[in-house]
């Protein structure tokens, strides 16, 4: 059987309905008050801070396109960058360094500056959807979603803000610490990086404890 070509004003209503799911766990709560979607990017890197964000958005909005950061190319989460901010009643945004992902661990660094990207927001919000974890220290109701950037719209919007924000860093980052091809890598584990590692050996925004295989072995 020969598939049915969708016509662009059906793409378009598939999308629109595609969002309008994502909002599902907004909608559960919004009785509660603002929803505000937590996430994270930057937990594998070998270098750079880990940043996290968090969103507020409008009930009933529409951000067409938006999904998790991870399944989306570079042009359109650049696209959806200043649309989040727009539309956004609110966004937070925090980040944990290097030193503190080696003296806390890349875990609980990532909930600390979780924790500080909600306190960011103003107004505070009632709930939070937060990707896969729960943060301490927060006196707000939690809701944690296993793969909540692809299943809730605030995740996946505070998905787009974080990865952005890194990538734009990065590329700063590397222009002050030539050599290890941060630009392209973001301060993953690339062959590229790692061979530059060996031979350069690690600069200022290297994680110390993650790159103990590399410079010792």
């Amino acid at each position: 059987m020969t598939a049915v070509k969708m016509t662009k004003e059906e793409k378009f209503e598939a999308e629109r309905e595609r969002i309008r799911l994502m909002r599902s766990f907004e909608d559960e709560y919004a009785h509660l008050g603002y929803i505000a979607g937590v996430d994270e990017v930057g937990r594998g890197p070998l270098c750079g801070p880990v940043v996290t964000a968090a969103v507020i958005l409008p009930k009933d909005c529409e951000i067409l396109y938006l999904n998790d950061s991870k399944k989306l190319s570079e042009k359109r989460r650049e696209l959806l960058f200043p649309e989040i901010m727009e539309k956004a009643v609110a966004v937070g945004i925090a980040s944990c360094s290097p030193e503190e992902i080696d003296s806390l661990n890349i875990l609980n660094a990532t909930k600390k500056a979780m924790r500080e990207a909600v306190l960011k927001l103003n107004p505070s919000p009632a709930c939070v959807l937060v990707d896969a974890v729960t943060i301490p220290g927060l006196d707000i109701k939690q809701v944690p979603i296993i793969k909540g950037d692809a299943k809730s719209l605030s995740i996946a919007a505070a998905s787009v803000i974080a990865k952005v924000t890194r990538d734009r860093l990065m590329v700063e980052l590397d222009a002050k610490y030539p050599g290890y091809g941060f630009a392209s890598n973001k301060g993953y584990g690339t062959a590229e990086h790692i061979a530059a590692l060996k031979t350069l050996g690690p600069c200022e925004i290297h994680r110390r404890s993650f790159i103990k295989n590399f410079i010792e072995g």
